[in-house]
């Protein structure tokens, strides 16, 4: 017998055998069929899904006494069920998973049946019976056990997405809080070091100043120049400080380290603040460090090279996302077709900062019409949004 004629033989067995199990279970009535719906058409997690077909199983057949499912995991490595994961090839479940064939057990009162999807293993349901096994109940199960491949393929790539979904949910959370780390760190370091020296050296030149006589008026002169400096730099050290790690953040929430951000640059720009939703309850914190940062960035653009006099910031909720919305009224530039340019460390510090929370950074801007910074970030939780926008103004 030629190959081609085994493969066709064997096709047309296994056709003769999945429709002897589809008859058996038209055999078994209508409240059969109406059980196997109700379960595949719920909407259950793949751990639920597994019991609910277990329990099918032992109410559908006569004499099936227990019946476990092993699920597959997305890997090939092991099969997962209401106990300790199973390595592949350990035990009769396990050896079934790695060959794809039925296994008795050795004393012929079960036997574990594998569940296909197309070539490979997905499942395997392990029955055992109070007496010796019944072969109608073996083909009702097989049966079964095809019939809800496909849902229990779907429900465990659901699951696989979810763990990826919240694998990078995790990645994100420590990748923030490490550079929060670092952030509060070079702000003790800063305030320890620099600044300490700074403050020092500020007492010193006003010593000196009142130490040289009063007929050196230059030499006086250059000491005052000399302690303004010196000021100046410990002022712009406690705002890099605060910068660093603002405490109204942690203390607050992210709508009111926004309202300081505004009142901080209020002497230079007219910042408003809108806020609308029901926000800082529902943020993790992670998020909410970076939607300021990023707020925290686009003002100090604003200031630095726009040369505008306003500049609005808004945060939205949308259901499932949220939005920080900063457009000013400067000077705008050129945006390329790529929506942030590269060229722009800030700009580029905003864009993966977003990505990182698996959202988005947009600029839209014109010369001579001012710029609009978007950054929309997915949260993990609903946000209920509040009826009215609150406005604060510094």
């Amino acid at each position: 017998m030629s190959e081609p004629e085994a493969r066709g033989l064997k096709r047309a067995a296994g056709e003769r055998e999945a429709q002897s199990a589809l008859d058996l279970l038209a055999g078994r009535g209508r409240d059969l069929l109406v059980r196997i719906v109700t379960v595949a058409c719920e909407d259950r997690d793949l751990p639920e899904l597994a019991a609910e077909l277990s329990g099918l199983v032992v109410r559908s057949a006569e004499a099936v006494a227990f019946c476990d499912v092993y699920v597959v995991d997305q890997d090939g490595r092991r099969l997962e069920w209401g106990g300790p994961p199973v390595p592949l090839g350990m035990g009769d479940a396990g050896w079934v998973a790695a060959h794809g064939r039925a296994r008795p057990h050795a004393d012929g009162r079960g036997v574990a049946i594998p569940v296909h999807r197309g070539n490979a293993t997905i499942a395997v349901l392990d029955i055992r019976f109070a007496g010796p096994c019944r072969r109608d109940d073996v083909t009702l199960v097989t049966a079964l056990g095809e019939l809800f491949a496909p849902v229990l393929c779907s429900a465990r790539r659901l699951r696989a997405a979810e763990e990826r979904e919240h694998a990078a949910e995790r990645f994100a959370e420590r990748a923030v809080e490490a550079q929060e780390a670092e952030r509060t760190r070079l702000s003790r370091d800063i305030h320890d070091g620099i600044a300490q020296r700074l403050a020092s050296l500020g007492f010193h030149l006003s010593a000196a100043e009142r130490a040289v006589p009063d007929h050196h008026p230059e030499a006086r002169e250059q000491l005052r120049l000399a302690r303004a400096q010196c000021d100046r730099a410990g002022a712009e050290t406690r705002a890099a400080i605060g910068g660093l790690r603002p405490p109204v953040l942690d203390d607050l929430g992210l709508s009111a380290a926004l309202a300081g951000l505004a009142r901080e640059t209020g002497a230079s720009l007219d910042v408003t603040v809108t806020v609308t939703g029901e926000l800082d309850d529902a943020l993790p914190d992670h998020v909410q460090t970076a939607l300021y940062r990023i707020a925290q960035e686009a003002v100090a653009n604003a200031l630095r090279h726009a040369d505008g006099t306003l500049v609005d910031i808004l945060l939205e909720n949308e259901r499932d996302r949220v939005r920080l919305r900063i457009a000013d009224d400067g000077r705008g530039f050129a945006v390329p077709d790529a929506g942030v340019p590269l060229d722009s460390y800030g700009l580029r510090g905003m864009a993966e900062r977003a990505e990182l929370l698996g959202g988005r950074v947009t600029v839209t801007s014109r010369p001579g019409v001012g710029t609009t910074v978007e950054a929309v970030v997915p949260v993990p939780a609903f946000i209920r949004p509040a009826a009215p926008g609150t406005t604060a103004r510094p």
